[in-house]
């Protein structure tokens, strides 16, 4: 986004930065299992009040977890090619001031919470222990994406509970779904820094799976797929839901198929085309309420 490299906004720029609005795939990646667990559960109706507060709780909460990892892994971030530029890292922004966003910006998020019913209140105050937690695991597990697909998904749960103040099996089967196309995508993100991991004890799954990383991806794109297809049949979604899964599926074959495992370009860009996997869904899910 060159409206951040603008001299006029110099100094709010390292905030903007450590609060990723340079990169919004992210954002994308965790609204996407919110919408869509939002709709899968409305029915016929399309919630779009509520829909606006789960983008703008969203914006806020990615960018607090984006914070809240660069607090924790500063030190590590200086010594990754990829990272060395945050904020953080290189100087640009002092320790206090992060903690001070980070304090706003949970506050902001609380006071969106607490809109809304009370299951997704207990869901939502319970995710902030995981999401403190999850920068350390790469420290203590090869599966530090299975931990954060388990934290980044919860909007899953959060979404369908907000529509129906309660968590069934349709729910769950959502955010099973979503947590093995996260593990998809973020063990392809963590290839781009495996050198640097395996160098300073950083562990990942794409130093766990290494060489069979490829198979691996297509097992948990395949899961993926299925579990979605399930709760398009159990939700009695339309012709036009699986016709969008399917595309979607094809998208995410593509990408397991051709990612460079070894060009980090490669795997950001296949890392980050997965916005449109999550826009295939989204949309197959809204056409799909339409009687065929």
């Amino acid at each position: 986004m060159h409206w951040i490299e603008s001299p006029k906004i110099d100094s709010i720029r390292p905030y903007l930065k450590i609060m990723r609005f340079d990169n919004l795939t992210g954002t994308f990646l965790l609204l996407w299992p919110c919408m869509i667990s939002i709709l899968f559960a409305s029915g016929n109706q399309v919630p779009i009040a509520l829909m606006l507060k789960f983008i703008l709780g969203c914006i806020i909460m990615r960018s607090a977890g984006c914070i809240t990892n660069d607090i924790i892994d500063r030190k590590i971030d200086a010594k990754v090619e990829r990272t060395k530029n945050r904020p953080l890292a290189n100087g640009d922004l002092k320790l206090y001031e992060a903690i001070l966003l980070l304090t706003l910006l949970l506050s902001l998020g609380a006071l969106i919470l607490f809109t809304l019913p009370s299951t997704v209140i207990l869901l939502g105050t319970i995710i902030v222990i995981p999401i403190f937690i999850y920068p350390f695991m790469k420290r203590v597990t090869y599966w530090p994406q299975l931990f954060l697909a388990m934290t980044f998904n919860w909007g899953a749960l959060m979404g369908w509970a907000a529509v129906k103040d309660d968590i069934g099996l349709t729910a769950i089967l959502i955010y099973i779904a979503c947590m093995f196309w996260t593990l998809g995508y973020d063990t392809i993100y963590a290839h781009q820094d495996k050198e640097d991991d395996a160098l300073l004890g950083v562990k990942s799954t794409a130093l766990k799976l290494g060489a069979h990383t490829r198979k691996y991806i297509y097992l948990f794109y395949l899961i993926t797929n299925v579990l979605l297809w399930i709760v398009g049949i159990l939700t009695g979604s339309g012709i036009l839901f699986h016709v969008f899964l399917i595309l979607g599926a094809c998208h995410l074959y593509w990408q397991a198929n051709t990612v460079d495992f070894n060009l980090r370009s490669d795997c950001m860009a296949k890392f980050a085309s997965n916005k449109y996997y999550g826009m295939f869904v989204f949309i197959g899910v809204l056409l799909g309420k339409i009687a065929i």
